[in-house]
């Protein structure tokens, strides 16, 4: 495999707009309610641990991704089965996030048009994106990223207009306590989004430089969450804890209650575009992964082949895997983010740590 090169601030500007992804379509902690800012916050907090975890892992094996260190920590023949569930993780999420996507656009402006066509051009779009290596992924997240952040301070400045805006809707604080609050965040919101950030150690032997990994991984989590915070507060003060507790696209609903002087109106495409650059973000992050992965399972020269393979499954499997959005975010939010990503994303390389340093102490890293 040919070793293209990103740098820094392209790989934070990534993992950040990856980190905004769906997250930004769904509406984080819909069930807290007026909470939700607090709910993000608190996974945000959870998964600076998480990232120093990561990143710990990337600093004893520099130079390996995730696939290559695992036969390296607990032995080849019990990694395989490992690295396959990584792989179809990656690939699943992918499918998830263009099956939210696919559903957003046809249930909004392209009501006529059959999922399956959105989803299909979306992702021919991604795979010639990759196709020319992690360097043009990178210059891609360095061009829009900005551009995604612009749009969304406009919006939330355009939210102040709204007569409905009001902050006292974040109130009560805490209103039913502490602990539910706990108990839903962990570790859902540990897990979705901020959890999916392990595939930044599928990127890190790409950088230019390895000297600020984990700075890398913590600034790009912190940026994310931040926004989403904000945002949240944004969603809650506009729409209400009820209405953002029952909307699916929240920050759709808000934009299009924006009217300025009776003349500026109707934001909707501007929230789907930056809808579309967050999937770009979050897709291109899951398939670059799962690419990767595959390749250096099977020990291919070349991820080609693996990137237009992974893009015939990827769309057909975002439609199979449910059969209308309320069955997949109900799927998804029930068993798959709390069971099959807690596993993957804060058991099993918690114990490869431990593991590694074990190791380490023994000399045998």
């Amino acid at each position: 495999m040919i070793k293209e090169k990103i740098s820094a601030i392209q790989l934070v500007y990534l993992m950040a707009g990856y980190v905004l992804g769906t997250a930004m379509i769904l509406g984080l902690g819909a069930d807290t309610k007026q909470d939700a800012w607090i709910y993000i916050l608190i996974g945000m907090g959870s998964s600076l641990i998480l990232m120093v975890v990561y990143t710990q892992l990337s600093a004893y094996y520099s130079g390996d991704t995730l696939v290559q260190m695992l036969p390296k920590i607990i032995g080849r023949f019990l990694s395989y089965p490992v690295i396959l569930l990584y792989i179809v993780h990656f690939t699943y999420s992918a499918a998830r996030a263009c099956r939210e996507l696919g559903d957003l656009i046809v249930t909004t402006i392209l009501t006529e048009t059959p999922i399956l066509v959105v989803i299909g051009s979306f992702m021919v779009l991604m795979i010639y994106c990759l196709l020319g290596g992690v360097e043009t992924l990178g210059r891609m997240a360095e061009i829009i990223f900005p551009i995604y952040i612009f749009a969304l301070i406009l919006i939330w400045l355009l939210l102040f207009s709204v007569e409905p805006f009001d902050v006292k809707n974040l109130t009560p604080v805490l209103g039913n306590g502490v602990q539910p609050l706990l108990k839903k965040a962990i570790p859902t919101a540990i897990n979705f989004p901020f959890g999916e950030t392990i595939v930044i150690m599928m990127f890190f032997p790409f950088l230019s430089n390895k000297k600020h990994i984990r700075k890398i991984g913590l600034s790009a989590l912190v940026i994310g969450g931040i926004l989403l915070t904000i945002n949240s507060i944004m969603m809650l003060s506009t729409l209400g804890p009820e209405i953002y507790s029952r909307d699916l696209f929240t920050l759709l609903a808000a934009t299009q209650m924006v009217s300025v002087a009776d003349f500026l109106e109707r934001f909707d495409a501007l929230v789907i575009l930056m809808m579309v650059a967050g999937v770009f973000f979050k897709v291109g992050g899951f398939t670059f992964g799962a690419s990767v992965a595959i390749s250096q399972l099977f020990k291919l020269k070349q991820t080609r082949s693996v990137l237009i393979s992974l893009g015939l499954i990827i769309t057909p499997l975002s439609l199979i895997s449910s059969s209308n959005y309320v069955e997949h975010i109900d799927f998804g939010f029930k068993f798959f983010v709390p069971y099959f990503l807690t596993l993957l994303q804060i058991i099993v390389p918690i114990l490869l740590l431990f593991t590694a340093m074990i190791r380490k102490k023994l000399g045998l890293l």
